[in-house]
């Protein structure tokens, strides 16, 4: 696992995601509140809905094509109550600046 900053804390609107692309990994990041940011695929594991675009309630996303509503911190679907998972990336701040935590395999350097 390697950590890749990718930007300041500012890019990230409260309450709002934006899609960050790191070589092949596409992530939707969301600005929580409380200084807590949470990443995960931008893909909605019902039909590849872009979850940056989706509406943040809680610590939750909902998909802005199906409605179906993603738990931020453990990835899981949990509206409908379904065991499907979108894999969700650990995320960090140091010095104003966000960074996540990727696989060794897509390390940028």
């Amino acid at each position: 696992m390697s950590w890749v900053r990718i930007t300041g804390t500012a890019s990230f609107p409260l309450r709002q995601g934006r899609k960050v692309v790191i070589q092949e990994h596409e992530l939707a990041v969301f600005n929580l509140g409380n200084g807590k940011y949470a990443a995960v695929d931008n893909a909605c594991p019902h039909r590849g809905g872009p979850l940056c675009d989706g509406i943040v309630t809680g610590d939750t996303v909902v998909c802005p094509l199906h409605g179906w509503k993603t738990d931020l911190e453990t990835g899981h679907v949990v509206k409908p109550d379904i065991c499907v998972r979108t894999l969700r990336y650990e995320v960090q701040v140091e010095d104003g600046m966000l960074s996540i935590k990727l696989p060794a395999a897509a390390s940028l350097y």
